[in-house]
């Protein structure tokens, strides 16, 4: 039984593809919004993000969304979900400030970020939910902060921070709403809990890692992603860490030292200040997103009817 969390107390969860996983959260945010008793009354969805195909500005994970963008706002406004651009590219120059994808879905989210949302779930200013833009670059970071104002920005996890001092000088800059660190500082609980709350609450962990933790290669892995996201041609990066050949499962993930579990949460970050917590899992299945849901955010009892409403009936064959 896990121990109830002070009412005062909300997990805000940020989730994997804004435009990989439409489909799935059609079917989805009418679940989460009609039946909230499936939910724990502790967590909500904080945001959710992510970023078409063939995106310049794209890094973290090369996007294959093709979703209308449009369509993608609305779905999001419609249950007033926070939508986040992932533009984590860490080798953008000057030139490629220009193009006109990035500047264009840029426009329309920051458009949408003076609207009023029907449900807010963000922790929000003045009642409404604003979208915001995953970044690495701070070029594009002074870029967007003098083009789109309302957007709001988080500082990526592929930056890897694995420096606690660097970690909180990230924390200390005005440009930013939230701070991603890299995965191995999630329990580096000496020094987070000395954090101020201002710092606390800019503080987003990637929970569910399958990374191993001694790998030396992450940030070349991300700028692999990026020379491909430019468009130039580069092999793919070939992962040398232990057991990798694998892919990723989250039964891996939950025995990495740096997994955040759901007790985790609750039990230790909840009542230590820590309220944010992202979800990786955009080059997965919209089946491993269902399950990250059922586990962080779906009650046990109601796991199955999650289940039912989305993809189960008494016809499914697995084999």
């Amino acid at each position: 039984m896990l121990k109830k969390t002070p009412v005062n107390k909300t997990a805000y969860f940020h989730l994997p593809g804004l435009f990989e996983f439409y489909d799935f959260y059609k079917v989805f945010l009418p679940i989460y919004r009609e039946h909230p008793e499936y939910f724990y009354d502790w967590c909500k969805i904080g945001s959710i993000y992510g970023a078409p195909a063939d995106c310049l500005w794209g890094g973290g994970r090369v996007g294959y969304g093709d979703n209308d963008p449009l369509e993608v706002k609305e779905l999001m406004e419609e249950y007033g979900i926070s939508a986040r651009l992932t533009f984590s590219n860490s080798l953008l120059r000057e030139e490629h400030l220009k193009d006109k994808k990035c500047n264009d879905l840029c426009r329309m989210f920051a458009d949408a970020s003076a609207n009023k949302a029907k449900q807010c779930t963000l922790v929000q200013k003045n009642d409404e939910v604003h979208n915001g833009v995953i970044v690495y670059s701070d070029l594009l970071v002074d870029y967007l902060k003098k083009n789109y104002p309302s957007l709001y920005l988080i500082s990526s996890t592929t930056k890897v921070i694995t420096n606690f001092d660097d970690f909180e000088n990230e924390l200390n800059r005005q440009d930013f709403a939230y701070v991603v660190p890299d995965f191995r500082l999630n329990k580096a609980f000496d020094r987070l809990k000395v954090l101020n709350q201002t710092q606390k609450d800019k503080v987003e962990f990637l929970c569910n890692e399958c990374c191993y933790t001694g790998c030396k290669d992450r940030k070349a892995c991300y700028e692999n992603v990026s020379k491909k996201a430019l468009g130039e041609d580069c092999p793919d990066h070939i992962c040398k860490a232990p057991n990798s050949e694998g892919g990723y499962k989250f039964s891996k993930a939950m025995k990495n030292p740096a997994f955040i579990s759901l007790k985790d949460i609750q039990d230790i970050y909840l009542p230590m200040g820590f309220t944010n917590f992202k979800i990786e899992g955009r080059s997965l299945g919209n089946a491993l997103l269902l399950e990250f849901i059922l586990y962080y955010m779906t009650r046990p009892e109601y796991q199955i009817h999650v289940r039912e409403m989305t993809y189960l009936d008494n016809t499914l064959d697995l084999f």
